[in-house]
């Protein structure tokens, strides 16, 4: 078997690319891999994320959501309401970026360690 760097794709991975060649694009649309990279061919529908971008993803976010919200209620003393949409918009934003990284990241990472899905 041959030996894959794990930084290299994860990097890659992290920048939407193909953690075979770096040249290719990971994702079609926003979260759906290809299934095959356009530049050299590496199968990469065959690397299931499932749950695993998701639940890195919400972790990340709520770490970062308690000192927001204590940094804003300290900073700028708004009203219940107004918190409740500061911290909400900027959840949702803060989401919507890191998923796709995460997401692009755990697909490299599963490429290295060559753990795709086999069938049923």
């Amino acid at each position: 078997m041959e030996q894959r760097e794990s930084k290299v794709a994860i990097t890659r991975g992290l920048l939407s690319k193909c953690p075979c060649c770096g040249d290719g694009r990971l994702f079609h649309g926003y979260l759906q891999v290809c299934p095959e990279c356009e530049a050299c061919g590496t199968a990469l529908g065959r690397y299931p994320a499932a749950d695993g971008p998701a639940f890195f993803t919400m972790t990340i976010v709520l770490l970062l959501l308690i000192p927001l919200i204590g940094f804003t209620w300290i900073l700028f003393r708004p009203s219940p309401l107004m918190l409740l949409i500061i911290v909400g918009l900027i959840t949702i934003l803060l989401t919507l970026v890191l998923l796709r990284l995460v997401k692009g990241a755990f697909v490299g990472y599963l490429w290295a360690k060559d753990e795709q899905d086999r069938g049923a």
